[in-house]
């Protein structure tokens, strides 16, 4: 069974059975009235790439259109409805369809559109909000929208006069309301709604547990969150922008897909709690009766989340002005450790988070000669910080042995923001007790392609980066990452049998809130797997952050340049902390020029591959290493090659010092 299937019947099959299917012949409720306001959602479409309605605000008009699997209407509208798209489209309308139907899944609905001839974004509303919003009670169904005042312009059949008529008029630039027709569609119901409405929602018994648990973690006084959440009077002052936040999914910042992997913790959401705020705000977010449980909680956030730490490092203070570009500054400090130690959690306390975009550390250890050398990347990290995130956990079972007389050599990266500061950060590191030791080395292992290059003004620009793994791997986290032009990632495994399993999904990157992904439960990757990270970029004017717009973009360490950046966190299947396999971390590091740059994933190389600076080094040596001279580089060639150019030359084995290392385990550790 796949994980949206899942889903769907765990969280929905109350509400299908008491109400029925939420496909059926049963009559409409009456449409609204024409001059309907839409309010701004995101949602995920089918390759899970987030949509946001208001981000089309520039558009001639919106078109958006109520989907249903194998609906006979839909099939035999499809051919109007790409018609409608190839004719407006490049007259500046956008088109949507949105998918309402309870139980729907990716693997039902692509090869229907596929089949139906629909190239269209099919947006799944899971939680029914948007088109409980919309009024979306047929499939088939169009609806018209006017950006200039996001009101509905005409609603009904694809085939109609007037949807032709209202779209003619928009993109002339002309205001129209057409009055709505009966769409020719079989019913869609809304069972979740009918719910809701009749639950009566409880701000004691239901509303108040979801903000504690879920919301003022952050917004308490002390927290992350910009306005405290810590009783029903600030709840409700913010009620309508809180309603806002969870429909554009800007909120809570952890945003894996729902029906993707399941995590350990889930800092999200879930269905029936997202709908549950939502419908109790639309209530009126009444108070109801019963004393208020949050106001019996002193909220204060801890200067230490997880409690002293067993050891605190300082970072040299820095004069931070209030502008200008600062270079990335890479100070060491040493432990003054005189016995090896194993850690299970480290924590960053900052004094001016503004100004901290993000800390990467790395280990060095003495050697034979007692010099101090920093160690292989898969063993070296002990945390970092970035942005939303401080505090970083190991799985339980697990840690990283940090050496006696070892140092920590950090790389940290200040940006301004228009006043002048100086930061005085403290690293604090804790250990398993004395005595003890947990069963399995951590590990961590990161693919930087340098060569992306993303278009000036490109809205939806795809870049892709692998690895293959040569040894049976479990994998315990995902940690994907790039800067604000980064707007939705998926990770899967392409396992030896050639059956593909995405495991994250995150239609909506936040580069204010970069987290990390640990699963609830390990994953075999069995030796000859693939691990592959797929990204979408928009570099176009619809992305507010956006600094340049009209420029290409490329790999870079500012913020206003771009990453594709992405780590595993994991152990090799039969290694303990006695017995650690690192000769396995060298056959994987070997697959890396090859992952990053092959962009068709055929395994080769070829000269138009080679982009950016590993790409450059690649194209320099290009004849020598084609040993077999067939045009194409494999990994085995590259392989040879690298040991013949000599160390420090190939720009692979230096990517981790521009690309920021993982920011947050929120894993509990072992007790």
């Amino acid at each position: 069974m796949s994980a949206s299937a899942k889903m769907t019947g765990f969280m929905f099959a109350a509400a299908v059975l008491v109400l029925g299917s939420s496909v059926g012949q049963v009559a409409a409720d009456p449409q609204p009235a024409k001059g309907q306001r839409v309010e701004d959602f995101q949602l995920s479409d089918q390759n899970y790439v987030g949509r946001r309605l208001y981000k089309m605000r520039d558009a001639k008009a919106v078109v958006l259109i109520s989907y249903a699997a194998g609906d006979p209407a839909v099939r035999a509208d499809a051919s109007t409805f790409m018609a409608l798209k190839s004719g407006y489209g490049s007259k500046g309308v956008e088109f949507l369809m949105i998918d309402s139907v309870l139980g729907e899944t990716r693997e039902k609905v692509r090869p229907a559109a596929t089949a139906a001839g629909i190239d269209i974004p099919i947006l799944f509303d899971y939680e029914q909000l948007v088109g409980e919003s919309l009024n979306l009670r047929h499939a088939a169904e169009v609806i018209v929208v006017d950006p200039k005042t996001w009101t509905i312009a005409f609603r009904g059949p694809a085939g109609s006069g007037s949807a032709t008529r209202a779209l003619d008029a928009l993109v002339d630039g002309k205001s129209i309301a057409l009055p709505a027709e009966t769409p020719r569609g079989r019913a869609v119901n809304f069972p979740l709604s009918a719910l809701g409405k009749k639950a009566k929602i409880s701000y004691v018994k239901d509303v108040a547990p979801i903000v504690e648990a879920k919301c003022a973690v952050c917004h308490q006084p002390g927290g992350l969150g910009p306005m405290p959440l810590t009783r029903y009077e600030e709840i409700k002052a913010f009620a309508p922008m809180i309603r806002e936040a969870l429909r554009t999914r800007r909120m809570p910042p952890f945003q894996p897909d729902i029906t993707v992997g399941h995590w350990a913790p889930n800092e999200g959401l879930s269905s029936e709690q997202l709908r549950t705020l939502v419908h109790w705000i639309e209530a009126g977010a009444p108070r109801g009766s019963g004393g208020d449980p949050l106001a019996r909680i002193k909220f204060q956030a801890p200067e230490w989340p997880l409690g002293k730490p067993d050891l605190v490092l300082n970072l040299p203070e820095v004069d931070v002005p209030a502008a200008g570009v600062l270079p990335y500054q890479k100070p060491v400090l040493e432990s003054g450790m005189t016995e090896g130690r194993w850690m299970k959690a480290s924590a960053f306390l900052v004094s001016d988070r503004r100004v901290l975009h993000h800390i990467t550390t790395g280990l060095r250890a003495p050697n034979e000669s007692g010099v101090n050398v920093a160690l292989s990347e898969a063993r070296a990290g002990i945390g970092g910080q970035g942005p939303g995130r401080t505090i970083n956990l190991t799985p339980p079972d697990m840690g990283i042995w940090i050496p006696a007389g070892s140092s920590v050599a950090l790389e940290t990266h200040y940006t301004p923001y228009g006043k002048a500061t100086t930061e005085k950060t403290k690293m604090g590191l804790y250990f398993y007790p004395k005595g003890q030791e947990p069963k399995y080395p951590m590990r961590v292992h990161g693919l930087y392609d340098m060569g992306i290059t993303i278009p000036a003004g490109a809205e939806f620009h795809p870049e892709i980066a692998y690895e293959d793994i040569p040894k049976d791997m479990m994998l315990y986290g995902l940690t994907p990452h790039a800067h604000v032009r980064g707007a939705s990632t998926q990770v899967s495994i392409v396992f030896p049998d050639g059956r593909e399993q995405v495991i994250l999904a995150v239609p909506k990157y936040q580069f204010d809130w970069q987290c990390e992904y640990y699963l609830a439960e390990p994953i075999l990757v069995p030796a000859g797997s693939r691990i592959i990270n797929r990204w979408t970029y928009d570099n176009s004017t619809r992305n507010f952050g956006n600094p340049a717009p009209d420029k290409d973009v490329i790999f870079g360490e500012q913020s206003w340049d771009e990453m594709l950046t992405f780590f595993i966190h994991y152990r090799w299947v039969g290694e303990t902390v006695a017995s650690p396999l690192d000769e396995y971390d060298r056959l994987l590091q070997q697959g890396h020029l090859v992952g990053v740059l092959d962009d068709n994933m055929d395994g080769k190389l070829q000269l138009a591959e080679l982009r950016g600076k590993q790409g450059e080094w690649l194209k320099a040596s290009f004849a020598n290493l084609d040993a077999n001279k067939d045009g194409v580089l494999v990994m085995g060639e590259i392989t040879s090659g690298r040991r013949g150019a000599g160390a420090g030359r190939d720009p692979a084995s230096a990517a981790s010092a521009t690309a920021p290392a993982p920011t947050s385990n929120h894993v509990a550790p072992s007790n």
